[in-house]
């Protein structure tokens, strides 16, 4: 099934004429062919970091002729008697290996992912105490082979069972990673082609490896991608992604840059990942895109004027249920530009998991698409750097400033056009979801506006870089409390509970020496948020 760009129930509305605008644009620049021709004068002068990030255009079909070796390694894992896959790894790493796992894992027989990317020590501790550690393969994914999550979880994971044959990694090559999996024998190295930046990875061995475990069919996930970048070869008006990345363009330079998606049941773990590649993509240099991920639908008047509607389809299912297909309807006729995408694929033997394949490339590429439009470079995270200097500082011996605004002062600034972002440096867990989702509907309700929330460190690894960069129009509530119990982290003099206590002072740090308007409570003062 060729994918096709959008579905019926798409009514942009007030952006028509500059979605129109946007595609003119595009044909006038040459976008497309300049895309895939690799060009990297189509977001900047130079080449950095442009002209060594495009390999995910044609990844998907490198990997074809790898997954012999990834399934090899799946039924091997299997065959052993793992029954528990741990992924270490952050953001661009781990993150569309989490969202296929989920999404399209689970075959009879095959282990259980969890993707570890937090340092809280509680949540490590409870993840320890459930693992037959004789049954459990740990998976260290990194680009750099450097990121200090992931290299202190593998100290502490090594700690506890020091078995090459129970460690395998996936890293590029070259890297302090690759180095130690070939020193202690890691049971497999995945090297990643160099040129597939951290975001864009999903399909290539940092997302198909991991999920494979799991018995996502990497198959069907690269004939998905694969499906979906035959279709983004088009001219931009008839491009599935080129089409997207107009859309979500063109709203955010007509203010419109809230990226509000709806989901369908099997396609929901995606919108993380989604709000990874956008944020970190788009959000720097006072310009960006806020992705608004796992909101529930509610009736128009309680959004402003900065909200664009991006609907998704499954294989087999509309892009929601009947309630919120009503919902979308509502927000359509008030004014509200909504955009329906048809399924991406699925018209093989794992359709959902196509249909995660196409999705990927599509909103990858729309991505690409959006920063050229935005006039942002879509492969770089200069302000990711700001929090991770700050937390090295505290780590290194340097006084931390816990001080921050009144909630209260904080969340009065709320304005229309503007976000509150939730940054919760606290265990993830069902409980704490809940209380996070709770406390976006009445900060939504009461101040209409845009409320995000993201689990500390993983949101430094996201949406943190538009926190930093994006236009300076959100309000930030840092929810960070005691660490009673610690877990050590072998080879350094600290534990989790002061790296984790580093970051959340580090980024407090860093959005203020921004001027961002940043509060800090106690995880009890959560339920009274927006009451």
């Amino acid at each position: 099934m060729t994918p096709q760009p959008f579905a019926p129930g798409t009514s942009l509305g007030p952006l028509a004429g500059e979605v129109e605008a946007a595609l003119g644009e595009l044909d006038r620049a040459r976008a497309v062919a300049r895309l895939w021709a690799r060009d990297h004068t189509l977001w900047a002068d130079g080449p950095g970091e442009i002209a060594d990030r495009l390999g995910w255009l044609t990844v998907a079909d490198d990997m074809l002729a790898r997954v012999p070796e990834i399934e090899a390694f799946a039924a091997e894992a299997a065959t052993a008697g793992v029954r528990d896959a741990v992924l270490l790894g952050m953001g661009g790493s781990s993150l569309a290996a989490g969202v296929f796992a989920s999404a399209a894992g689970g075959a009879a027989g095959r282990p259980r992912l969890t993707v570890l990317d937090t340092t809280d020590p509680a949540a490590i501790a409870a993840l320890r105490a459930r693992l037959d550690l004789d049954r459990t393969l740990f998976v260290a994914a990194s680009k750099s082979g450097t990121t200090i999550e992931t290299v202190s979880h593998l100290a502490y994971c090594w700690g506890l069972a020091p078995d090459g044959a129970r460690f395998a990694a996936v890293t590029d090559p070259g890297t302090p990673l690759a180095d130690l999996a070939r020193e202690r024998g890691f049971r497999r190295l995945f090297e990643n082609p160099p040129d597939v930046g951290g975001r864009y990875s999903a399909l290539s061995y940092f997302g198909l490896a991991p999920a494979a475990l799991a018995g996502a069919d990497a198959a069907a996930l690269l004939r998905g991608g694969l499906a979906m970048a035959e279709a983004c070869r088009a001219p931009a008006a008839r491009n599935p992604g080129a089409l997207l990345g107009a859309a979500v363009g063109a709203a955010a330079r007509a203010g419109r840059d809230k990226l509000t998606l709806v989901l369908p049941p099997a396609l929901a773990p995606l919108g993380g990942w989604i709000e990874q590649l956008v944020a970190e993509s788009t959000g720097k240099d006072g310009r960006g895109v806020l992705p608004v991920e796992g909101e529930p639908i509610g009736p128009p008047g309680v959004y402003g004027a900065d909200r664009l509607f991006v609907a998704l389809s499954a294989a087999g299912e509309g892009s929601a249920d009947a309630g919120l297909a009503h919902g979308l309807e509502a927000l359509a006729r008030a004014g509200h530009p909504v955009v329906a995408l048809p399924p991406a694929a699925g018209g093989g033997a794992a359709p959902i998991a196509e249909a995660l394949g196409g999705e990927c490339f599509r909103w990858e590429f729309a991505t690409a698409v959006a920063c050229h439009l935005l006039g942002v470079h879509p492969f770089d995270q200069p302000n990711v750097q700001q929090a991770k200097d700050a937390t090295a500082r505290i780590l290194g011996g340097a006084a931390a400033d816990p001080s921050a605004l009144p909630s209260a002062e904080v969340l009065a600034g709320a304005a229309e056009g503007g976000y509150v972002a939730l940054q919760a440096f606290l265990p993830p867990s069902a409980a704490h979801d809940e209380a996070l989702a709770a406390a976006r509907l009445r900060l939504r309700e009461r101040h209409r506006v845009a409320v995000t929330a993201g689990y500390g460190p993983r949101f430094l690894h996201s949406t943190g870089q538009l926190h930093k960069g994006g236009p300076a129009r959100g309000v930030f509530v840092q929810i960070a409390g005691d660490d009673p119990v610690d877990v050590p982290i072998p080879g350094a003099d600290y534990g989790f509970a002061r790296l984790k206590q580093a970051q959340a002072l580090g980024d407090l740090d860093a959005l203020r020496a921004l001027g961002r308007p940043v509060a800090r409570i106690a995880p009890d003062g959560l339920a009274a948020l927006g009451a």
